[in-house]
């Protein structure tokens, strides 16, 4: 892999079982990410664009194909290496944002760090850092059922920033919250990657189309391929 790819897919087929029928979502997907780049993936729901996402976060493995993430071939990982792998190597942010619900919001963020081998104090320094950087420091012994829907999204990000990962993911990060609060999240994510001077690649998948003028790079994921996209 060239220096500077950071994720690399050839010809990656995936797909399901249900019952006696076999549903075919990815047909020979062949893409590439440069560091440092943010490509916008388009696609309708039910198009394959969240397996893809958990197939470059290897919490799924391709049929057959090829993933690399960091030069790493990820077929080649087992369990344990695959969650050593995105704890170090991949920020994760969901739509419905994932935050568990017996833990602070403090504690939430603090979780991937723990995870990562950070001891306690240095995982609660990086935690309260990130939730200052995010508005929601007066808000971090809360628990999520105790905030609204765009400071839990903000927590979020602060989370899955808090290993300063090369890689972030994001499944429909807006998806579930009203429109000006979708906007502030997007510009609270582009001001912090700024900030961090661009270090992060980033994969979003949405079928927002406003979104993607946030990034560098759109595609479209229609018929089990990824292709270049164009404005009907």
């Amino acid at each position: 892999m060239a220096d500077n790819i950071i994720v690399k897919l050839e010809n990656v087929h995936h797909g399901y079982s249900i019952g006696s029928n076999r549903v075919e979502v990815l047909h020979g997907v062949d893409f590439e990410l440069a560091e440092d780049k943010w490509c916008c993936i388009l696609g309708a729901s039910g198009s394959g664009k969240t397996t893809l996402l958990n197939l470059v976060g290897s919490l799924e493995k391709c049929d057959s194909g090829r993933i690399e993430v960091g030069g790493r071939d990820l077929s080649t990982m087992n369990r344990r290496e695959s969650a050593m792998f995105r704890a170090q190597s991949i920020g994760f942010i969901f739509q419905s944002y994932c935050l568990l619900p017996e833990l602070s919001i403090r504690e939430n963020v603090m979780l991937g760090a723990r995870l990562n081998g950070t001891p306690a104090a240095g995982a609660a320094e990086k935690a309260d850092f990130l939730l200052e950087k995010v508005g929601l420091s007066h808000r971090r012994f809360h628990r999520a059922a105790e905030l609204s829907g765009g400071e839990q999204q903000r927590a979020a990000v602060a989370r899955a920033l808090v290993n300063d990962p090369p890689l972030l993911l994001a499944d429909e990060p807006t998806g579930n919250l009203d429109e000006n609060t979708g906007q502030a999240i997007m510009d609270l994510f582009c001001a912090l990657r700024e900030e961090r001077s661009r270090k992060q690649s980033i994969i979003m998948i949405t079928h927002n189309r406003d979104l993607c003028r946030f990034a560098d790079i759109t595609m479209e994921l229609s018929g089990g391929k990824l292709r270049d996209f164009q404005e009907k």
